[in-house]
């Protein structure tokens, strides 16, 4: 009799539990807001950009909150550039670029990257701006600088006024290179928070709403927000090594004389290999970067003038200018927009000079060596000393005689019409016939 009456009390209590939430481990992650951090202190160039969109990427296929970048940079490519804020306006996750820590600067295509960000936000100590283009080793005429700068100009302004920050004041950091400390930049709107960590960042923008690239405006929602870092892969970091013009330019002279080397010891392997290897690094890491084609002709004519220089007396002319040739090459190799993508003059001197001298010497070895009497052989015999051990009589007289050259006894005869010669007389070898030698005093 007591048994329907618990049923129905177990199935009412099953409904009930049935109809309460039930938060599973996923649901209480995705409750979580997640913040995806990039670092980027380096210059602007195609690694950076490949890195970027990999960051956007991943936080779009977690579902983050932001992507929170950090920032540092004095400047790069304008290419990738323009790459890096296509990606930030087209990413379906808020872009906030943070320049930090105190001391860092977002110089010329990082300012560029920091008006591209949803949130623009700078910790204190720090600068931004000094954004003119400029063509290093090329003297601008002025319908070219204008050109230059109005399509700067006209780059800048396709984002910032949609951003809602000032477009004048901005486009004065690319016509006049202005550079605006953290407090010049929040009070001409240029940026739109100071804070002085990731932490006070978040909690600063909690609750902001911001309005995207594409008009839509959305809420942001740090509560117990989790920072997760995404650091740059170990392709990443190796390929952006690559990328200083200095290492390239080393790696480069290197692997030439290793090459160089195995040409010359033939079957040690070792330097060809590593020499191979080192110089497609460098031609792999210059073709990231911007390089004029007229310094690789300098390097071609030095490489010339300094194998000529062994080749011909001119009393050091041509090795000279050859070695001149190079550090000029070298030193113009990588057409850089800012001091950190070009080749330093001491270390294109010192490679140079250094690279030049050693080339020289070893094209003059390599010479003389191919100069040099032959040491093997029967010609090596000619100009040997020989000790007549017989009378020596003139060819075609019988009999003949022997010497004894370097230990060993040959049949030996004196030129036509020559006096015969005693026994014991020192004599020089003239001429080597088979097995007879021509001497003579």
């Amino acid at each position: 009799m007591l048994r329907l009456p618990i049923l129905r009390s177990l199935a009412a209590l099953a409904a009930l539990a049935a109809l309460l939430p039930v938060n599973t481990p996923a649901q209480t992650a995705a409750s979580t807001p997640l913040v995806v951090k990039l670092s980027i202190h380096d210059t602007i160039q195609p690694i950076t950009a490949e890195y970027l969109k990999r960051g956007l990427d991943d936080a779009a296929s977690r579902r983050a909150a932001a992507v929170l970048i950090s920032m540092g940079t004095p400047g790069g490519l304008l290419d990738s550039t323009r790459e890096m804020v296509a990606d930030i306006e087209a990413s379906p996750v808020p872009v906030i670029i943070f320049i930090e820590p105190s001391g860092s600067r977002a110089g010329s295509a990082g300012f560029f990257l920091l008006e591209a960000a949803d949130i623009a936000a700078m910790a204190p100590g720090t600068n931004a701006g000094a954004a003119h283009p400029i063509l290093e080793g090329t003297t601008m005429d002025p319908v070219l600088k204008e050109k230059i700068e109005n399509d700067a100009a006209a780059f800048l302004r396709s984002y910032v006024t949609v951003r809602g920050r000032d477009a004048k004041d901005a486009e004065d950091a690319v016509r006049n290179s202005k550079s605006f400390s953290e407090s010049e930049a929040l009070n001409l709107h240029l940026i739109d928070v100071v804070a002085p960590d990731d932490n006070a960042l978040l909690a600063a923008l909690n609750g902001r709403t911001i309005k995207r690239f594409h008009g839509e405006s959305e809420k942001l929602d740090f509560t117990h927000a989790v920072l997760v870092e995404l650091p740059p892969s170990t392709r990443e970091r190796l390929l952006t090594r690559l990328t200083s013009p200095d290492l390239d330019v080393l790696l480069l002279l290197c692997g030439g004389l290793l090459i160089y080397l195995e040409f010359n010891v033939p079957g040690t392997i070792v330097p060809g290999a590593l020499g191979t290897l080192m110089m497609l690094l460098a031609i792999f890491g210059l073709n990231l970067l911007p390089v004029q084609h007229t310094a690789i002709l300098l390097l071609f004519a030095a490489l010339a003038l300094m194998v000529l220089e062994a080749k011909f007396a001119s009393h050091g002319v041509l090795g000279t200018v050859g070695i001149l040739c190079l550090v000029f090459g070298l030193a113009t190799l990588v057409n850089g927009p800012t001091p950190e993508m070009r080749v330093h003059f001491g270390v294109a001197a010192g490679a140079g000079v250094g690279f030049g001298v050693i080339t020289f010497g070893l094209a003059w070895i390599a010479v003389k060596a191919r100069q040099a009497k032959r040491l093997t052989g029967p010609q090596a015999m000619v100009g040997q000393v020989a000790i007549a051990m017989t009378p020596i009589l003139p060819a075609g007289e019988l009999p003949i005689g022997q010497v004894e050259v370097r230990g060993e006894i040959w049949k030996a005869t004196l030129p036509p019409n020559t006096p015969p010669v005693p026994a014991g007389t020192p004599l020089t070898v003239r001429a080597v016939d088979g097995l007879t030698l021509t001497v003579a005093q």
